[in-house]
């Protein structure tokens, strides 16, 4: 991906965008992921959340400048996105994903997450130009949804599963508004109280 913006330049630059309405993280998917330390899928299945964290990883990587979408959790956004605002990007993102695991085995024989960093970028450069084969209806309009939605997941409001501890915004200096709201004031079993 070489004479690209830089990653600083995209962010600032995507940021204005925002970020489209997801679904709301389930609390139990939550604490499974806490109490395993992996990632916990609710749409995709592990082998095709294992490529999109891959993806995801080297769009906005973690350097110098710091933390990437690994640690904003960009890849549980998508993941809660594709069963409510994005479900129509399902079956691109499944078909996507056997494309891009095809096309990584059959140049670097190995599916895209067991790539070491250097191929990955190669890969993703392949997509971006349109000259990998077997996506349909091509590689870089799967290489477009990916990114939009992983910068939607990096700057979205940290409720709908990104921008984890609003890594996303402080990368970008962007204060934001950051309300703390339990699971227990989030419930709807009860009328909270009113303060005074």
């Amino acid at each position: 991906m070489t004479n690209r913006l830089s990653r600083r330049e995209m962010l600032k630059r995507t940021a204005v965008a925002g970020a489209v309405a997801a679904v709301p993280l389930s609390q139990r998917n939550v604490q499974a992921e806490q109490h395993s330390g992996q990632p916990v899928f609710e749409t995709l299945t592990q082998g095709e959340g294992k490529t999109l964290s891959a993806v995801v990883a080297r769009l906005i990587p973690t350097d110098e400048n710091g933390p990437g979408a690994t640690e904003a959790k960009v890849a549980r956004y998508i993941d809660r996105a594709l069963s409510g605002s994005l479900i129509s990007s399902l079956g691109t993102y499944r078909q996507g994903f056997v494309a891009l695991n095809r096309y990584a085995e059959s140049i670097h024989g190995s599916q895209f997450s067991g790539l070491p960093i250097e191929a990955q970028d190669q890969v993703l450069s392949d997509l971006e130009d349109d000259t990998a084969t077997g996506f349909s209806p091509n590689a870089s309009s799967f290489f477009e949804v990916v990114r939009s939605h992983t910068i939607q997941g990096m700057f979205s409001d940290p409720a709908y599963g990104g921008n984890d501890d609003f890594i996303g915004w402080e990368l970008l200096g962007y204060p934001g508004v950051r309300t703390s709201v339990t699971a227990d004031l989030q419930r709807m079993d009860s009328a909270p109280t009113a303060r005074q």
